[in-house]
């Protein structure tokens, strides 16, 4: 089963960016689907973005036109740049496979990311 680690996160003025890594312990070109997940501190975990194998992306509304998923399958790696940034988006990001969050899911430690003045 492949690893995944999350990097990239840190702390950010509103209207700034980051890049967040989802690096993969061995080849990405057979997951079908990998999503990036955040978590804010008393709220529920949720997709904010999802790419396909075949590039198709999916994103949350809040985040629509902020941010972008990429995969780069050369570097068994994922990738989500974050644009314009809120203190809204302040969560701990998550990349997982697939777009659907399921009790026995198995989460990384994730990447905190602090957007504050």
């Amino acid at each position: 089963q492949v690893q995944l680690v999350e990097s990239g996160g840190g702390l950010v003025q509103p209207g700034g960016s980051l890049r967040l890594s989802c690096a993969a312990s061995g080849s990405i070109s057979s997951i079908i689907a990998m999503g990036w997940y955040r978590q804010a501190p008393g709220k529920q975990r949720e997709l904010v973005a999802g790419i396909s194998v075949l590039t198709i992306t999916h994103y949350a509304d809040s985040v629509k036109g902020r941010f972008t998923i990429s995969r780069d399958n050369a570097k068994n790696t994922f990738y989500l740049q974050m644009n314009s940034l809120k203190p809204e988006d302040t969560a701990v990001y998550y990349c997982k496979p697939g777009w659907t969050i399921s009790a026995g899911d198995s989460w990384g430690q994730g990447t905190q990311v602090t957007v504050s003045s």
